[in-house]
């Protein structure tokens, strides 16, 4: 049964990843719930509509500096996770919420994780790093299913 007090933390990269995350809405009115994304524009203005904090925006075809903005992004997650000591921990992916799922599981929390609606015939990376620690894999397509075997199909989020 759904409770307020249940703290679960929601979290993506912003773009397509959090456009499928903010499907969930209805799941923030039942849980004391928190989302993390990266920090833009778009998602600044979304700060007014929702309990969000951010990461560092950190697109990967810039190897160096994506390694220090992803070793921040790793920094952060420790102390965002030790800030809001969430139960639980819901993405959608993708690389900003690996580090996440990894702390949870050290400290023996829950990871639901939604593979991306736009992957039908191939796995995410971040989905592959997170399938062998995750309690909950949904895939929005039976295709992928193949892919991981213990995933359940949730059928499309959108």
């Amino acid at each position: 049964m759904a409770s307020r007090n249940k703290k679960v933390l929601f979290i993506s990269s912003v773009g397509g990843h959090l456009t499928q995350l903010l499907q969930l809405k209805p799941l923030f009115e039942k849980y004391d719930y928190h989302i993390i994304t990266e920090k833009s524009v778009i998602t600044e203005e979304l700060k007014s509509q929702y309990n969000m904090s951010f990461l560092v925006y950190g697109a990967r075809n810039y190897p160096i500096k994506y390694l220090f903005k992803f070793s921040y992004n790793i920094m952060m997650s420790f102390i965002y996770f030790f800030r809001m000591k969430p139960d639980v921990i819901v993405t959608t992916g993708a690389h900003t919420a690996v580090p996440m799922c990894y702390i949870a599981k050290m400290f023996g929390k829950k990871v639901v994780f939604i593979e991306s609606f736009a992957k039908t015939t191939t796995p995410t990376l971040s989905g592959r790093m997170v399938y062998p620690i995750a309690d909950l894999f949904i895939v929005q397509w039976e295709t992928m299913k193949e892919h991981y075997p213990k995933a359940v199909h949730g059928g499309s989020i959108y």
